[in-house]
């Protein structure tokens, strides 16, 4: 099974917009993109903890 083509990609695009309606499709992009960011900073193993002082 390969990537999909570009008529595929017509379809899934109006039932997302069917779905979801035109008004919420960027607020889910930008829910995706930071979970997206939160999982390869994740994957990475960066620690939220850089800014604080390490005990003595």
């Amino acid at each position: 099974m390969g990537m999909p083509g570009i008529w595929e990609l017509v379809i899934i695009f109006l039932i997302v917009l069917i779905v979801f309606g035109a008004g919420k499709i960027p607020k889910l992009a930008k829910d995706v993109g930071s979970g997206i960011k939160e999982f390869k900073k994740a994957i990475s193993g960066e620690d939220d903890n850089k800014n604080e002082k390490k005990p003595s």
